[in-house]
């Protein structure tokens, strides 16, 4: 029986490192999205500063 047990064992981590594995690329691919909308957003605040002649962020500076 302990053959099987440690089967049973081998297989149980096996899952969760694919597990940890799965999670380490969504958190990598959530982060590059992340950068993705921060730049995004930042070229749309200058857009916007630039158009309406406003300094919306505070930064001292439009555009």
């Amino acid at each position: 029986m302990g053959i099987f047990w440690d089967l049973m064992q081998q297989d149980e981590l096996n899952k969760q490192e694919d597990k940890a594995n799965n999670l380490e690329d969504r958190v990598e691919l959530l982060e590059k999205e992340l950068e993705k909308t921060r730049t995004l957003l930042r070229k749309t605040l200058v857009a916007l500063e630039k158009h309406i002649t406003i300094d919306i962020d505070g930064d001292g500076k439009m555009g």
